[in-house]
């Protein structure tokens, strides 16, 4: 019986033994193949893209594949951007976190103008009208996003109406939030955020009527018309897959944004679902890691297009996919729940790399 145990033990430390799974980029592929993914993939470490790949077609009527240099909608992704040069301007002096609107737009047509700050702006706890709530056309899209709503669809219109909360009084996702964000921005530099983005963030620009972005596709059938103009600041950036990678590696590095900087934009709130500025940040249990990693997440999605873009700054790497297939016919699930394609995503590119 002795001899049995030593000799179970022995064979249990010969495969305590073994290395990790290593890093196999071959697993992504499959992964993506799988799940019937359509669209692009890209992970780095460090300053090394180790994976990079265009997945299906276009639309599921023509044979055009995805390619690697396509331009997508970042959609809400965009907000992350606009967080980043708002701090950026905190870093200079021209902003503070917790002014008031009214201080840099004194006569901001809202009657919270003096109570709203920067941060509640950033963090969602504005309390200002959500476009989410103005009339749904029949095909139930929010008539802010239409060609009707075009005319007060703006920061000093529909964004500057009466307020549906206290400002403060508690966390709710309004792109309006990120709409006046950007029209303060302008007046707070005397420059048009496409002059900002151009010389701050390299590749990204705003949509306009019209646009090279690819299109979205809902159950096989072309994505309902969106003005997507009126998503501004909000998620009206557009670029490609490694143009959203070298704003990552801005950020990772410190060439966007220093320490203290960055370290308040991602200071993730645990009592607001670990939102932070315009992100999440979050501790993520993922398959295949023995601790939780810190996460940065930004997600994003309009009509059939979506995003994901992760950090993980304690391992320097990113992971980047973009679909253009709705939500309610390619999930990518939650992360945080430690399911579904993007948390199966992340354990592949995070936690296996024989060095760690």
């Amino acid at each position: 019986m002795i001899h049995r145990l030593g000799l179970l033990l022995g064979l249990f430390g010969l495969v305590a033994a073994q290395p990790a799974l290593a890093f196999d980029p071959a697993r992504i592929g499959r992964l993506a193949e799988a799940q019937d993914f359509h669209g692009v993939i890209l992970v780095s470490r460090g300053e090394t893209i180790v994976y990079l790949r265009a997945f299906g077609q276009v639309s599921p009527h023509a044979p055009t594949p995805h390619r690697i240099d396509a331009q997508w909608r970042w959609a809400s992704i965009t907000k992350q951007v606009i967080a980043t040069i708002a701090m950026q301007e905190v870093a200079a002096g021209r902003l503070s976190l917790d002014a008031p609107i009214a201080v840099y737009w004194p006569d901001f047509p809202n009657a919270n103008r003096d109570r709203i700050t920067i941060r509640h702006l950033l963090g969602h706890l504005s309390g200002l009208p959500d476009p989410e709530d103005s009339s749904l056309l029949p095909s139930g899209l929010p008539a802010f996003y239409s060609d009707d709503g075009a005319e007060t669809a703006t920061a000093d219109g529909y964004c500057a109406g009466p307020s549906r909360a206290e400002p403060g009084a508690g966390y709710h996702y309004n792109n309006c939030d990120y709409i006046v964000l950007g029209a303060l921005l302008e007046r707070v530099t005397d420059t048009p955020l496409e002059t900002l983005l151009a010389d701050r963030i390299p590749g990204a620009r705003f949509i306009r009527e019209d646009t090279d972005a690819l299109p979205g596709f809902q159950f096989g059938e072309a994505e309902p018309p969106v003005r997507l103009a009126a998503y501004g600041a909000a998620g009206g950036l557009q670029g490609t897959i490694l143009d959203l990678w070298r704003f990552d590696r801005g950020l990772m590095t410190g060439r966007l944004l220093g320490a203290d900087m960055r370290a308040a934009l991602w200071a993730g709130n645990s009592a607001y679902g670990y939102h932070a500025l315009g992100q999440w940040v979050l501790p993520a249990r993922l398959a295949g890691c023995a601790e939780p990693v810190r996460l940065v997440e930004r997600h994003g999605a309009i009509g059939g297009v979506q995003g994901r873009n992760f950090i993980v700054p304690g391992r320097d790497i990113a992971v980047i996919a973009f679909t253009n297939r709705s939500e309610g016919e390619f999930s990518f699930g939650q992360v945080w729940r430690g399911e579904g394609f993007a948390h199966d995503l992340l354990a592949e590119a995070v936690c296996h790399w024989s060095d760690e």
